[in-house]
């Protein structure tokens, strides 16, 4: 609860509204006990007396009455109409929607066409439709308002309901024996309370709104009982001479509207667990980068392609700060592919997406380091420069291209775009050349292929349009994010040796990511291994794959199960990597190592040189013949 509490205190507005209605709850509540007057008793001769008079602080109105008794009870009055109005609305109409979304079939087209019926009115005629037939009364105004807002429920939590009736989790529990209400208590009802106490928080304020344009219109609270549009109706009369009977009330709607709303919006944000990390905030067009100058790292590898030097990559998370990317350092020659490898978590996705800066801001900022491409330093480049280089000098291939390719558009339409975005071409042109680079990524048929969406597309042929985008522009670079981890074996070695025939044509470096040394082994020159967001062992591939230097490299070069060999079974890590907001000093890696000694886990252990083209980051690394695990030899 105290962690519900700090998430809406961390948003200013919504830290306002919670707190400008906890301050008129707390006057309403204790309203009974307060020295006010009787808010029912007349008074003609003390009639329309302005604010600050002797023992009317707000005033009163056209019988006399005071206007502070009247507006705090009037407040109480609405405030309860209101939420209970809400709560009636969210019962029935959440009821109505996970019933019908649950059910579908005949079930959802009855319960549904019976709330379109009642959408097909204007709310506030259906309402006073309600009224009329009801009578002018508070009860009544509040059946009304409930009616109303019925179908604003049913119909968000029916589109929630059926999201979630197909899932898997549901089929299961059909398995496990449990029946329809059983699962919709259990299974359904959880998933969606969420989304109807988030509906409910941002409607509540419309109920008060419209119960106090109800009793505004002589149709909801009956005299002498005052609610707050009452007052506001009797004090429309008196604008001219006595502006402030009816200004007072409006005041108090306005504060309670306003602050149940923002309240609101912080509800929703800290239910959301995508909204309160971030995740859903606007990004900006480049990583956001905070680095200090007098910690910028000399320039080196003058001849490489591209240059990554003590890259520090957060992220922001409230209070917390955790430690994604820390002291990246790597080359890339020209022509050549450098394989980045790790366990999931270990920082590999984050250092490729900090090179061209699309680590979403927030929460991601980049802390420090250079990436420099051709001796161009990339963090010090603005936006328009950056977008140049995104997809012509340094092409990115995503891990699943069903979520990057756009749903509504042709992949032809796509590539087109690809390409026209940065070369000076026709529509036809582009098109013809979209064409033939999905001939040139292996893909049958390329004319027809270039008029289907992405949903009509195999795994592997959306994996191939994703490279044949990253190929559009001739790319001196391509960084491709696990590019086969979601394929079966065989459209993953034809990927491999697509990406390894189209990389010796077209000349491109290329960044392989990803955490299997198998495939590590098939196409790249060197490796980079990385654990807890540093670089931890680099090297030739062949020569890390026969004397691996660091015990993390060689227990996942054990991991890999090696065919026509039945003795040797894959070696399982013990352990977990460390949390990225409570790195260990020392060696990250050391509660997992069954060579720890008491200095691993003592400062910061430097990335030294062990031969004339390897580092490695450990302070004892393995000898040629040591064993890679306790008893047992490779």
């Amino acid at each position: 609860m105290m962690a519900f509490v700090k998430l809406i205190a961390r948003n200013r507005l919504a830290a306002f509204g919670g707190i400008i209605l906890l301050l008129i709850i707390l006057l309403v509540l204790i309203t009974p006990w307060l020295p006010l007057a009787d808010p029912n008793v007349t008074d003609t001769a003390n009639r329309l007396l302005p604010p600050f008079s002797d023992n009317h602080l707000l005033g009163t109105d056209a019988l006399g009455r005071d206007i502070l008794s009247r507006l705090l009870w009037g407040t109480q009055i609405s405030l309860a109409v209101g939420l209970a109005a809400s709560l009636v609305a969210a019962l029935v109409g959440s009821t109505i929607g996970i019933v019908a979304g649950y059910f579908g079939g005949r079930t959802d087209n009855t319960l549904m066409r019976g709330i379109d019926m009642l959408m097909a009115f204007p709310y506030i005629l259906l309402a006073l439709a309600i009224v009329a037939v009801l009578g002018p009364g508070l009860m009544n105004a509040l059946y009304a308002i409930a009616i109303v807002n019925i179908p604003f429920f049913a119909r968000n939590i029916r589109g929630v309901t059926v999201g979630i009736a197909h899932r898997e989790f549901i089929d299961a529990a059909r398995l496990s024996g449990k029946g329809n209400l059983r699962i919709l208590t259990s299974e359904i009802l959880p998933n969606v309370l969420p989304v109807i106490i988030i509906t409910l928080s941002t409607t509540v304020g419309w109920m008060i709104l419209e119960t106090a344009g109800l009793s505004f219109l002589g149709l909801g609270a009956q005299p002498p009982q005052a609610d707050l549009g009452s007052m506001l109706g009797e004090g429309r009369k008196m604008m001219l001479n006595a502006p402030h009977v009816a200004t007072v009330p409006g005041l108090m709607i306005f504060l309670l509207v306003m602050s149940i709303n923002l309240l609101g919006d912080g509800i929703r944000d800290a239910l959301d667990p995508r909204l309160k990390s971030g995740a859903l905030s606007r990004p900006a067009p480049f990583t956001r980068i905070r680095r200090r100058r007098n910690s910028l790292p000399d320039p080196v590898n003058g001849n490489a392609l591209l240059s990554v030097e003590r890259l520090q990559t957060d992220f922001e998370v409230g209070h917390e700060t955790y430690r994604a990317v820390n002291d990246v350092s790597f080359a890339i020659h020209p022509n050549e592919c450098l394989g980045l490898v790790g366990e999931s978590g270990s920082g590999k996705s984050v250092t490729a997406l900090s090179l061209l800066g699309l680590v979403a801001s927030p929460p991601g900022i980049i802390t420090g380091g250079r990436v420099a491409l051709e001796g161009r330093d990339l963090l010090d480049l603005p936006p328009r420069d950056i977008r140049r280089i995104r997809g012509k000098d340094i092409a990115y291939v995503f891990q699943d291209p069903l979520s990057t390719l756009h749903p509504l558009f042709r992949v032809g339409d796509q590539l087109v775009e690809a390409i026209r975005q940065h070369q000076p071409m026709s529509h036809a042109e582009a098109h013809e050349r979209a064409v033939s680079l999905l001939e040139q990524v292996r893909i049958p048929n390329p004319e027809r292929r270039a008029e289907q969406y992405p949903h009509e597309l195999s795994g592997g042929m959306r994996q191939r349009v994703g490279i044949a985008m990253a190929l559009a522009n001739d790319p001196q670079l391509i960084v491709a994010d696990e590019p086969t981890t979601a394929l079966d074996v065989t459209v993953q070695a034809q990927i491999l040796k697509l990406i390894q025939s189209l990389r010796r044509e077209k000349g491109s470096a290329v960044l392989f990511i990803t955490h299997d040394f198998g495939v590590v082994s098939q196409i790249c020159d060197r490796v980079a291994v990385m654990y807890a967001g540093r670089i931890v062992e680099i090297g030739p591939t062949q020569a890390i794959l026969d004397t691996p230097r660091h015990p993390y490299t060689r227990r996942l070069i054990d991991c890999v199960p090696r065919l026509g060999e039945p003795d040797n079974e894959p070696d399982a890590i013990p352990g977990l990597p460390p949390a990225a907001n409570h790195i260990p000093e020392g060696c990250a890696f050391a509660e997992r190592c069954h060579l720890v000694e008491d200095a691993c886990r003592q400062g910061d252990i430097e990335l030294i040189a062990t031969d004339a083209d390897r580092q490695v980051r450990c302070i004892k690394p393995l000898s040629v013949t040591e064993p890679s695990t306790p008893g047992v030899s490779r």
